[in-house]
């Protein structure tokens, strides 16, 4: 499958997914006959593996890391767990800071709506009187 296709099943941009193959975070798409990238289904995996990490908030640097752990193997497991662990902390501390935001904004939204609405009420009750 070539990078257009790709880019659209996977939803990475076809820059980004360069960009991953230059910096060794995917290993080297194999190419067809005119240079351009054949994807196979392992390198399609390997994207929505970066793509699922990146969207929880994985440095690139860590999902690296991750990946070389994964590529040498047995051996690894307990530093693959504590990278994944960590990242796991820094997911719950992030979702808690936009807990929070989320009820700011809720709060601000309600005093809002409280202030439209007694407006309203005034210029309505103008309009009546007279």
């Amino acid at each position: 499958m070539n990078i257009k296709k790709v880019s659209e099943q996977i939803g990475i941009s076809a820059d980004t997914i360069r960009y991953y193959e230059r910096i060794g975070l995917l290993p080297r798409v194999r190419r067809n006959k005119s240079g351009v990238r054949d994807f196979s289904e392992k390198d399609i995996a390997a994207l929505e593996f970066i793509r699922c990490f990146r969207s929880a908030g994985m440095s690139v640097e860590s999902l690296i890391e991750y990946m070389s752990l994964v590529e040498e193997g047995e051996g690894t497991e307990k530093a693959r767990m504590k990278i994944l662990e960590e990242q796991r902390e820094k997911l719950i501390s992030r979702i808690a800071e936009l807990q929070a935001a989320k009820e700011r904004l809720d709060y601000k939204i309600e005093n809002y709506k409280n202030i439209i609405l007694k407006k309203e009420e005034s210029l309505f009750e103008e309009e009546t009187a007279d």
